[in-house]
């Protein structure tokens, strides 16, 4: 899948089967009550973007199961043979297309090709893909395009399925001619849209999504493929974690709801913020310590980045009481949101991404009065439009 990424915003940081989906339609629509009978009986059908975002996925959670049962009777399987019960890795449909990922992804920024060996490089996505994880993301400057020889040369010597992975990257920054980088058709060969749709239709690509895109943005971008009769996105990567919250929880609900766009997050742990590493200074082995990295440390050391440590000691706690990291605890929050297709992780050591994978288990943990815990705590919940007039 390719995701076309912003300009602006990066310069900061250097099918299924038609018979399954005719299924699908008969369980939802024999289970739901029309919106005429709802509004007979006094129901109240205003929910919110976020309360639209978690029924649909509920209903889609659904479909899925109704679909998995359906096809393991077919072949007279059961639901051992599936990855999701052998390795315990929850799978999610990526934005409403029918594209499965596993919640959890690993990411190569930074570390492939820069703050890692490939030997640790191999044994990370041997943890990850042993773990359940089928969604690898790279990017074309990631590394100056290292990151990417990298990834596919470890598929290629574990001998992996590629039917069984997910792999992303993103196009913009390439190389240093001006005809090298951004979107232009003589980088991805047209304008984005167009682009993307040739792509796909030449094999090379299955989706396309965006990176760092403004709402706007992308709801012009499937506007003109509506409109021109060609592929629109199917999901937004977005940064999200405990201190970064509006576009995830506000803006790409909303374009759930409208168009099926779903969200791809990255940096959970707040480029290690969130990890506890940096609650007595940055030290010299961190990625905030590298050279190219100083505004992360000007991040760190400020006065909200102060502010940022106090609400994280604050939150161990929490952690502690769920038997769990503070770096799972920031992970699991993430997952919670259900408008999140996947979550992108970002390791240089097996000992962290270990470590990070566990959040599977905090999950089921993270009910509504340990979120509120945690929103009492942060004070950074953003509210939509719809929130305030209700």
């Amino acid at each position: 899948m390719l995701a076309a990424r912003t300009g602006a915003a990066g310069s900061q940081i250097s099918e299924e089967n038609p018979k399954l989906r005719r299924l699908s339609g008969l369980s939802i629509g024999s289970k739901d009550k029309s919106p005429k009978k709802a509004a007979e009986n006094g129901k109240d059908r205003s929910l919110s973007p976020s309360g639209q975002t978690q029924l649909r996925a509920r209903q889609l959670a659904l479909v899925r199961e109704v679909e998995m049962n359906w096809y393991l009777k077919l072949w007279e399987l059961s639901s051992e043979h599936t990855t999701a019960c052998t390795t315990g890795m929850p799978h999610r449909n990526l934005g409403k297309s029918g594209l499965r990922v596993s919640c959890l992804g690993l990411g190569t920024w930074v570390t492939f090709g820069g703050q890692i060996s490939d030997e640790v490089a191999e044994r990370l996505m041997t943890i990850a893909y042993e773990s359940g994880v089928n969604l690898f993301d790279t990017a074309e400057v990631y590394a100056a395009g290292k990151a990417e020889v990298i990834l596919g040369s470890i598929i290629k010597k574990k001998g992996w399925r590629r039917s069984s992975l997910v792999i992303t990257t993103k196009l913009y920054w390439g190389g240093k001619a001006e005809t090298e980088r951004g979107l232009s058709r003589k980088h991805i060969i047209e304008e984005i849209v167009r682009a993307m749709t040739h792509v796909i239709n030449q094999g090379m690509a299955m989706y396309w999504g965006t990176s760092r895109w403004s709402a706007m943005e992308i709801m012009e971008a499937y506007s003109v493929a509506r409109q021109f009769n060609m592929i629109p996105p199917v999901c937004e990567q977005a940064e999200y974690h405990l201190f970064q919250r509006e576009k995830v929880e506000v803006q790409l609900p909303e374009l759930y709801h409208k168009i099926g766009v779903g969200a791809m997050t990255w940096s959970p742990l707040a480029c290690g913020i969130i990890s506890g590493k940096y609650g007595n200074g940055v030290p010299e082995s961190s990625r905030a310590s590298l050279k190219c990295y100083q505004w992360l440390k000007e991040r760190i050391i400020s006065e909200e980045g102060r502010k940022q440590q106090n609400k994280l000691k604050d939150l161990l706690p929490i952690a502690e009481r769920l038997g769990c990291t503070l770096p799972q605890l920031a992970v699991a929050w993430c997952l919670r949101n259900e408008g999140v297709s996947s979550v992108l992780l970002g390791s240089s050591t097996p000992e962290q991404l270990i470590e990070n994978l566990g959040a599977i288990q905090v999950l089921p943990k993270m009910t509504s009065h340990v979120v509120n815990e945690i929103d009492n705590i942060l004070r950074n919940k953003p509210y939509s439009k719809k929130d305030y007039r209700s």
